[in-house]
């Protein structure tokens, strides 16, 4: 019997390994199930390059088998097995992982090491976080070598004699510590193997029965893979019951190989809008599952993308469970983001509802890339956009749509952001845009702030907003006799209403965008904007608001009167031009004052009162009678 130290970095792992690196117990079988299907590749190789092997005793495979009564699990292979000189080497010496050591060997060769998963030499000893004590019965392929009996207890050192194996392969015993029972069940193991190992190339066999898929369809050519396969794949890995909207298959090669099919669910998650949501994106390499969430394989606007991506030039931590953010992960992303948009124009060109699904359930996620654009993929998220429009009777147009049908001096784009998607629609600021037929996009969406503020122009004609600045006159629209008379009138009315108004609003003005409604706030050019300022304030964010614009309709009946009475010299106004104020705010869904504005309206409705009872007893001459509107009835 041989007795041997480990080294002093071994002993420093094994120490890390059981009781910090890995933060789960279940990983050691993926580890061991990883070793073992490398053993069968390395196998392989030798068989097909040397010759002269011990042959396999049956059908080469991964068997695990359970003893409950002995409390042990052991981890089978029909591979290339452990010379004396190998168990030293790979067992002993942390930095000679056999997987590693095989890669290079074939580099050296000019062999492709494509199929090996093993990168790390810790692996082997993630045993000792579940195990007491650790047994490898093993028989080289090489028919000179002899069997070997490796066995530690995970302390100090490890004890290598002459083994008793028969067959070429590995036996790894685990003599199971008592807190870890739980995995001395059949049932938990075939999880652990679905979970982890699912698509690893050999057969993985628990209680007789296979536990693992057949292929892994993305290492497959697409034409070679049906829908009703990558149906089950994602049903498979989603656990979602429904079909997905769409997928993408891509096959990465050059200086980044890689490959990948991602899915996009017909309905999104109920937490997909959380800031800790993880993405349902999975990285595999060689077919072993090394990370469940791999978030940093998309951007954060593709958040709700799921499925599998499996690569060897990506790096992660020791314990196999973090990303390294390296080049090697920005291209992947980089191309991936790209992969998928495009999928998703393809779509919208092939069928228009099911884009539309796709983008009522992520559409507001989707626009999240343009304000940031890491991946350079602005022009595609753009092409991608859809909104309501003041036309379009609730149907989802593009912008490239909107453009097209721009009407004769129409030379811009028109947008209104407003979150309250009940009143969006009926704002005041759009009548005169519908008055014309222009149409203008509807923007609910918070994100939508963020989107036109990176968004001056689509493909040359600007984007402005229907609430900053006025609109302006096409070369057909010339004001009657009527129309030139009653801003004339008004003119005055709107001076005196800026002096009243300085310490509530920046500006009043006459508006020219308002045919029915008398008053309407809009924002100031180059200030932030009323809609932001709610987001922001609802976000709990310290906000110094700007001071609106008050636009007064001249043509409508109660601007008309007080126009009149103000031109008279007509004393007790204020109330009357505060109430346009109001009207204003409370059209857009908000009001600052209520208790003055219930002030302001009673005055109102009593004054309204006493003039409907003067004129009905001696004529309207009074001061009541003059807020009476242009045809008679009380304002």
């Amino acid at each position: 019997m041989e007795s041997h130290r480990f080294e002093a970095d071994v002993r420093q792992i094994l120490h890390l390994v059981t009781h910090s690196l890995y933060s789960d117990r279940e990983i050691f079988l993926r580890e061991l199930v990883s070793n073992a299907s490398d053993a069968l590749d390395r196998a392989r190789f030798e068989g097909l390059s040397r010759g002269e092997l011990r042959p396999a005793a049956g059908e080469p495979g991964v068997r695990v088998t359970v003893d409950k009564d002995a409390r042990t699990v052991t981890i089978s292979d029909d591979g290339a097995g452990l010379s004396h000189a190998q168990a030293v080497e790979h067992l002993g010496t942390i930095a000679r992982s056999g997987t590693k050591a095989f890669a290079t060997m074939l580099k050296d060769r000019g062999e492709s090491a494509e199929g090996l998963i093993g990168q790390f030499g810790v692996g082997f000893y993630s045993a000792f976080m579940v195990a007491e004590k650790v047994e490898v019965h093993s028989l080289s392929a090489d028919p000179n070598e002899a069997a070997i009996h490796w066995t530690s207890d995970g302390g100090e050192a490890y004890e290598l004699t002459a083994g008793t194996r028969q067959e070429r392969g590995t036996d790894v015993i685990l003599h199971m510590r008592d807190e870890a029972m739980e995995f001395c069940d059949t049932d938990r193991l075939r999880a652990i193997v679905a979970k982890h190992s699912d698509y690893v190339s050999w057969p993985v066999l628990i209680g007789g029965d296979r536990a693992n898929q057949e292929s892994a369809l993305w290492t497959r050519s697409p034409s070679e893979v049906t829908d009703d396969e990558y149906i089950a794949l994602y049903k498979h890995l989603s656990g979602d019951w429904q079909d997905p909207l769409t997928w993408v298959h891509v096959r990465g090669e050059g200086s980044v190989e890689y490959a990948a099919v991602l899915f996009i669910p017909r309905k999104r998650p109920w937490e997909l809008d959380r800031l800790d949501y993880k993405v349902g994106v999975k990285l595999y390499q060689k077919r072993v599952k090394v990370l469940e969430n791999a978030g940093e394989l998309v951007p954060r606007n593709l958040r709700f993308v799921t499925g599998v991506v499996d690569s060897t030039d990506v790096e992660l931590n020791m314990s196999r469970e973090i990303l390294q953010q390296t080049g090697a992960v920005r291209a992947i992303r980089k191309q991936l983001t790209k992969k998928v948009l495009r999928k998703m124009s393809e779509l919208a060109g092939a069928d228009a509802e099911a884009y539309n699904h796709l983008w009522e359930e992520y559409g507001h996620i989707l626009k999240e890339g343009i304000q940031e654009d890491q991946e350079g993929v602005k022009e595609q998220l753009v092409e991608l956009l859809r909104y309501p429009t003041t036309t379009s009777d609730g149907a989802l147009r593009s912008l490239k749509d909107v453009k097209e049908s721009l009407k004769d001096g129409q030379d811009a784009i028109w947008y209104y952001t407003n979150v309250d998607k009940e009143r969006i629609g009926r704002a005041a600021v759009l009548e005169g845009f519908k008055k014309r037929s222009w149409e203008v996009l509807l923007m609910s969406d918070p994100v939508d702030e963020w989107v036109v503020m990176a968004l001056s122009d689509f493909d040359g004609t600007a984007l402005k907003s229907v609430a900053t600045g006025d609109l302006p006159a096409t070369a057909d629209e010339v004001d009657d006799a009527e129309t030139k008379a009653a801003k004339e009138q008004a003119t005055p009315l709107v001076t005196w209403m800026a002096g009243l108004l300085k310490g509530d609003v920046a500006e009043v003005r006459l508006s020219g965008r308002l045919t029915d409604s008398p008053s309407v706030l809009v924002d100031q050019a180059g200030g932030l904007g009323s809609n932001m300022e709610r987001i922001l304030r609802a976000a709990n964010q310290q906000v110094s608001g700007s001071k609106r614009v008050l636009e007064v309709n001249p043509e409508h009946p109660m601007v008309k009167t007080l126009a009149r009475l103000n031109a008279d010299g007509q004393t007790g106004l204020e109330p009357f031009a505060r109430l346009l104020l109001d009207h204003a705010a409370i059209a857009e869904g908000r009001l600052e004052d209520p208790e003055g504005f219930a002030h302001r309206l009673q005055g109102l409705m009593e004054t309204a009162a006493r003039g409907l009872a003067a004129g009905a007893a001696s004529g309207a001459s009074a001061v009541e009678a003059e807020v009476l509107s242009a045809d008679g009835t009380p304002v």
